[in-house]
């Protein structure tokens, strides 16, 4: 009979990229991870993993064999989840994945909210700000602001956040200040790397786009922010970055007559994860937390 350790530590090693640090994620000694894996691959007759001292390699029927592992660990997990939920308890680990500034700005608090709650929910969190895929990252969700394009997963809104155009008032001093998107063109921006170059305002016809002289390119919005406030350019960032900034002064947003793509948040998990207690909780919590409107659009 197949044991479910011997999947935890198959999809784990998959996951994590090695035994070791398979082992390491789930608290084992490498040897017991071995162990189950060789047990696993007894049970199946068949190889799912090709070991080498320098990689480690799916087999072709490991790749066949993934997905379900993978499923059959989602519904193992949700079904003592739904047990947990009707004792009034929720419980077990619960994976996510967050943009780094977000996660650094106003995740912590929520979470200890959220934990203070669920005492007997162990959350795993990793601040990326890389694409990443919610339906083979290894994750049971992932927070997202822009629009969640992939039919694979479900969507939970958690808050709404403008994206604003900001500078520094020395920059603007010196360069002048935009009053329409012809204007913008002309300025230095600083722009977010892991997306287009481009600014999208809503206009009457469509979008609008502007495509800035690129002063620096970062894939992380606090780094942007800091930027800006030294001075370098304008940056379009989304409030939830911003509110401080502009309340104290360091950072002035710039009005061009057109409202720039907005930025709401959201948390995605797969359609496959089915309607997650424990992600519907966290929703919720983060939703309160953040409140409506969220307190960095107040």
């Amino acid at each position: 009979m197949m044991k479910l350790d011997g999947v935890v530590a198959f999809v784990t090693t998959v996951e994590a990229g090695s035994i070791s640090a398979a082992s390491r994620r789930l608290g084992l000694a490498k040897s017991v991870v071995s162990e189950r894996l060789a047990e696993l691959e007894r049970t199946l007759g068949a190889t799912l993993l090709q070991r080498s001292t320098r990689q480690l390699s799916l087999t072709h029927g490991g790749q066949t064999f993934l997905p379900r592992a993978q499923r059959i660990l989602r519904e193992a997990e949700e079904a003592a989840a739904e047990l947990a939920a009707r004792s009034g308890t929720l419980a077990g680990p619960l994976r996510l994945s967050a943009p780094v500034g977000f996660g650094i700005l106003h995740l912590g608090a929520a979470l200890a909210r959220f934990l203070e709650g669920h005492p007997q929910i162990e959350v795993s969190l990793e601040l990326d700000d890389g694409f990443v895929d919610a339906t083979s990252g290894g994750f049971d969700a992932v927070l997202r602001h822009g629009a969640v394009g992939d039919g694979r997963l479900i969507a939970r809104r958690l808050a709404r956040s403008r994206r604003l155009l900001v500078a520094a008032p020395a920059y603007l001093e010196s360069a002048g200040v935009p009053a329409s998107l012809a204007d913008l063109e002309r300025h230095r921006g600083i722009l977010y790397a892991n997306r287009s170059g481009d600014w999208r305002f809503a206009a009457p016809g469509g979008w609008s786009v502007v495509r800035p002289v690129a002063a620096l390119r970062v894939n992380n919005g606090i780094v942007m922010r800091d930027v800006a406030a030294a001075g370098l350019g304008i940056a379009l960032l989304p409030s939830f970055f911003v509110h401080e900034a502009l309340a104290q002064g360091t950072l002035v947003e710039i009005d061009v007559g057109l409202e720039a793509e907005g930025a709401e948040l959201f948390l995605a998990y797969p359609r496959d994860h089915g309607a997650s207690v424990k992600i519907r909780a966290l929703a919720d919590s983060l939703r309160c937390s953040f409140g409506d409107p969220p307190y960095w659009e107040r």
